[in-house]
């Protein structure tokens, strides 16, 4: 028996159509999993698609495709349901061969035919100036779960981390080091309010006397403040004099600084995905896209191409052409490039390796940032159906029913480490990714900690637990299971377990397909619930031999499948709890 008797529905009515419609042969065929299991297995819209182009009642056409339909023993019952539905009833073995497919496969069941798709998923991306936090811990979830699905799905996929480790930021954040590190040494500058505020920044300053003593200290305070306007006038105007006299002062040694600082920073980011279960394939360096000079190249070919004016001494894309609110800089009047051409040039590096498909995670807030990039692709001749952006929304911590503080009082933000160290990384991964990613999401911190069936990490890993004991106490060899005879499968229950296996791979096509991999954690949880309600029903280890070894091959079944998903998730799966 097929795995896959939607494909076989699919072709049966292919060649119903071939006899009553000839001429829409072309039609397309879905089919879907009715909500409610008395309108039957699968469900098709064809005879509502085919009325109106050919002026017949619904009713009729499903009446007359019925009619043509070749006989097939997967299927027990066909009948025309509501406005012109066709209704399938799949045999009890046509249900229940689905376990023999995922005992054989395995690790492989589900999993897509290769595409030949070339993705990238550039997510996380955060500037290296500080420890992440649970903001970004919501965009490395969905980011690893989307990257995980589609791989699975069969395409190709490239994991990509965007270092912004060029421009004022890190410029920033080497001075907030220096600063802190020149205290050490009683050269008080007072600290800007809109320098780094961090206690790792303290941290960093210390490292630094630690190792070279004072090295870069042979300044007075009132040589840092030389020149430079008041916090009071300008603020930003004042961080600014600030890194400039850092630059003279230091000269050479503020490399350094710079690149310690980036080092530590990013080196922190890189430990934290890592023991989150978040890999990269690429790591991709900012600063690169200046060495190469793909940034004077792109914006080179915007202006070749008529994209680019000159305003009080500054050049200016056109990107309000290409739908933005205004018009952007992309170079200002002292000849340095803005981060939107550093953008845009590292846009133009995708495309130049060869992405079928470019998708870009960004924080909701980046919202408006859209059409600007996608104005600039479309200036450069690129073709802007390649690229997309899946937005993130925030996660908001809850405990005791409460919205917890998202900051200290000096202004850190709750960290991703804090938060995995709280409530593990399993709880992490999975609650982060239970709405769609531009929803708003409340983290509920008891729940995720809690041992209960209303927590569903503890309720799916709870589902995989009892199989795992149930097959330690029969003790047999589980190879033995693909000889079940799974006729004996033949309870409410059992066919409702079979038909959810078997929409598995459905669920994780249409997960990739729409972005949307909290499709995977809620077909867990279904999976995981009806297990659950089956194994409080009925005894896995009965006297009747030939039922024990089906009832045991379809919760093998069972188990290998939440296996696959939760890994998708990045969820582990024990074997006790």
């Amino acid at each position: 028996m097929s795995a896959d008797p939607k494909t076989l529905l699919a072709d049966l009515l292919r060649q119903a159509l071939n006899s009553v419609a000839p001429d829409h042969v072309d039609t397309p065929i879905v089919l879907e999993r009715p909500k409610q299991a008395s309108h039957g297995d699968f469900s098709s819209n064809l005879a509502l698609q085919l009325a109106k182009p050919m002026r017949r009642s619904p009713r009729d056409l499903a009446a007359l495709l019925m009619a043509e339909l070749p006989a097939s023993t997967q299927v027990a019952k066909v009948e025309v349901a509501g406005a012109g539905f066709i209704n399938f009833t799949l045999a009890a073995d046509a249900k229940t061969s689905v376990v023999n497919a995922v005992l054989s496969q395995g690790a492989s069941f589900g999993r897509g035919a290769a595409t030949g798709t070339k993705v990238q998923i550039e997510f996380v991306s955060a500037n290296p100036t500080g420890p992440l936090h649970v903001g970004h811990g919501r965009g490395a979830a969905y980011g690893a779960s989307l990257a995980s699905v589609m791989d699975f799905a069969g395409h190709t996929v490239a994991r990509e981390y965007y270092v912004n480790d060029a421009g004022r930021q890190m410029d920033i954040l080497a001075l907030s080091t220096w600063l802190r590190y020149l205290a050490n040494f009683d050269i008080t500058v007072p600290f800007p309010p809109n320098a780094y505020q961090g206690s790792y920044v303290v941290d960093m300053g210390a490292e630094i006397r630690n190792a070279h003593g004072d090295r870069f200290a042979k300044v007075t305070a009132e040589q840092v403040l030389a020149g430079v306007c008041s916090v009071e006038d300008d603020k930003e105007d004042h961080l600014d004099g600030l890194i400039a006299n850092a630059k003279r002062l230091l000269g050479e040694d503020y490399a350094w600084i710079h690149d310690f600082a980036l080092t530590e920073q990013l080196g922190d980011c890189r430990e934290d995905l890592e023991a989150f279960g978040v890999p990269f394939d690429k790591w991709f360096s900012e600063k690169s896209l200046f060495d190469t000079g793909l940034v004077e190249r792109a914006v080179t070919a915007l202006e070749q191409q008529g994209h680019i004016y000159v305003q009080d001494g500054a050049k200016w894309f056109r990107s309000s052409t290409f739908g933005d609110e205004k018009d952007r800089v992309v170079q200002r009047e002292n000849g340095l490039f803005t981060y939107f051409a550093s953008d845009i040039a590292y846009h133009l590096n995708k495309y130049e390796r060869g992405f079928d498909r470019i998708i870009d995670i960004w924080g909701a807030d980046h919202h408006g940032y859209i059409p600007r990039v996608r104005g600039a692709i479309a200036a450069l001749g690129l073709p802007t159906e390649k690229f997309e952006v899946a937005l993130v929304q925030f996660a908001v911590l809850y405990r005791n029913g409460q919205k917890a503080a998202m900051s200290t009082r000096s202004g850190e933000f709750v960290t991703l480490r804090e938060l995995r160290k709280d409530v593990g990384n399993d709880a992490c991964r999975f609650f982060y990714v239970l709405r769609k990613s531009d929803q708003h999401l409340d983290f509920d911190l008891d729940l995720a900690k809690s041992q209960s069936n209303e927590n569903p990490v503890y309720y799916i890993q709870y589902a995989h637990a009892r199989i795992c004991s149930v097959l330690a106490q029969w003790n047999g060899v589980e190879r033995d299971l693909l000889d079940a005879d799974l006729a004996r499968l033949d309870g409410e229950r059992e066919l409702a377990l079979c038909a959810r296996l078997a929409a598995f791979a459905e669920v994780i096509q249409s997960a990739a397909a729409d972005y949307a991999p909290h499709q995977v954690a809620f077909y867990l949880k279904d999976l995981a619930g009806e297990f659950h309600s089956w194994y409080n029903a009925e005894r896995m280890l009965v006297d009747d031999e030939a039922l024990m070894i089906a009832r045991l091959a379809l919760a093998a079944a069972v188990r290998q499948v939440l296996v696959s998903g939760l890994a998708l998730l990045g969820v582990s799966a024990p074997t006790s709890m």
